[in-house]
């Protein structure tokens, strides 16, 4: 399949089955922003959920914060945000379009050209603050200036002292948060690769300065496997070292895991692009916001930091995009094809916004109502859909396109033995299952 193809398809799928939608798109929408919606909103909390429960449930050394979009600005001077986070801005003198340096056309020799119209008629570049402003208070002046919060990461580093003392946690340890973050890009684009607000799953981890590289590397290999036991195909990640010359200003060395995304991005050959970063930011951000640390025999020192840091909103298209998979014909084997194009969605089971769907076989009552008695046993313990409209093949590929694992289907025969079929979305294999065993059956195969 093409993948710019597939691209295109995925997004049509996101809004027709209600993953992700344009926001106000009533009203024309808003560039760069996005409304997930209710199988969104379901992969979106189970990824975080994964993320939440390797990083910090299960681990000692490491603690969870939840903190405030908007703070005191100092922050932001002190981190170095407002004198320096920025892109280069340059603008088109004919088609009078805006792009960052990194977009500019340079395929072919000679002077650059704008991406857009390809006119080399194009301004010098200049600093544009990516931050959003915005005001405290009834007054709108500079004493009342604040700002959305671009990163999660300093709101972590001003609560360093406040956490190490109410946990009595000891270098090396970690504070991690999930939040939403606010950029004001340039040109925002790639479907939800690149948004004006996106949410990020942050990892400050604090260590000792001698004992940084160790601590980097081994962030870098399990932040890799995290997304290898997420389903997502080892053929598309690689890691990607930064030379010196792209680091950022507070990095000693930063690893960039990359997806074969079907799109370029700056820094690398086409269809591939960062997917997460781990950044070894040595001691910059406690030195600016002046934090200490003493240890156990008193010495003093201020200790580096290594971030691993995910966006919620990229790590969640490169699961999308590496699950869709076109059968072109259909899957089935039963009767004669009709050559459409079936589509499946082969995602983790964890991270299925659905765990299963419960299909009478036909909406007589006979049927619907101990399907329906089933569908409400099963909502207490899985996210189960529920569905009577069209032929079964019709919904159980409806429930593939969506990535549900499971179908349990009630049929006639389901009055007599008290057993249901339970069908398997990637091998269509059926199993026979007693009603009253269905709970353990499911709960066995969904943690497999």
């Amino acid at each position: 399949m093409n993948q710019n193809s597939k691209m295109e398809k995925l997004v049509s799928l996101c809004k027709r089955r209600g993953f992700i939608f344009q926001s106000a798109e009533k009203y024309g929408g808003l560039q760069g922003f996005w409304d997930f919606g209710p199988l969104g909103v379901e992969l979106k909390n189970n990824l975080k959920k994964s993320w939440w429960q390797r990083f910090v449930q299960e681990r000692n050394d490491i603690v969870g914060l939840d903190s405030s979009i908007i703070t005191n600005p100092t922050v932001w001077e002190k981190s170095g945000h407002v004198q320096g986070f920025s892109d280069k801005l340059i603008e088109c003198k004919d088609c009078n379009r805006r792009f960052k340096d990194a977009d500019l056309d340079g395929s072919e020799p000679g002077p650059l050209k704008c991406p857009y119209c390809h006119s080399e008629k194009i301004t010098k570049a200049k600093d544009f603050n990516t931050m959003f402003k915005t005001f405290v208070g009834p007054v709108e002046d500079s004493s009342a200036t604040a700002y959305l919060r671009p990163e999660t990461a300093q709101n972590i580093f001003v609560n360093f002292e406040n956490i190490r003392q109410a946990t009595r946690l000891k270098v090396p340890f970690g504070i991690a948060q999930i939040g939403k973050a606010f950029r004001n890009e340039i040109t925002p684009g790639n479907f939800i690769f690149r948004s004006r607000e996106f949410e990020q799953m942050e990892i400050e981890y604090f260590v000792e300065p001698k004992n940084d590289e160790r601590w980097f590397e081994k962030w870098v290999v399990e932040s890799h496997q995290w997304f290898i036991d997420l389903g997502i195909k080892k053929e598309n990640l690689r890691l990607y070292k930064q030379p010196k010359s792209e680091l950022a200003h507070y990095s000693k060395a930063t690893t960039d895991i990359e997806y074969n995304f079907p799109f370029s991005a700056k820094g690398g050959e086409k269809g591939w692009a960062e997917l997460m970063g781990i950044a070894n930011r040595t001691d910059f951000d406690l030195k600016a916001h002046d934090f200490i640390y003493k240890d156990e025999n008193n010495q003093e020192f201020v200790p580096y930091v290594i971030e691993p840091s995910a966006g919620v909103d990229r790590a969640m298209l490169a699961i999308l995009l590496d699950a869709y998979e076109e059968i072109k014909g259909g899957r089935t084997t039963t009767t004669e094809s009709n050559k459409e194009v079936e589509v499946v969605l082969r995602l983790h089971k964890s991270l299925a916004p659905y765990k299963v769907a419960v299909l009478p076989l036909s909406k007589k009552e006979q049927l619907s109502k101990p399907a329906l008695e089933i569908y409400q046993n099963l909502q207490k313990h899985f996210m189960t859909a529920y569905d009577e409209i069209s032929s079964i093949g019709r919904r159980y590929r409806r429930q593939d396109e969506i990535g549900t694992p499971y179908c349990v289907t009630v049929d006639f025969e389901s009055l007599e033995d008290k057993k249901v079929t339970v069908r398997d979305r990637d091998t269509m294999g059926q199993d026979r299952v007693e009603i009253g065993d269905l709970m353990e059956y499911l709960d066995e195969k969904l943690t497999e």
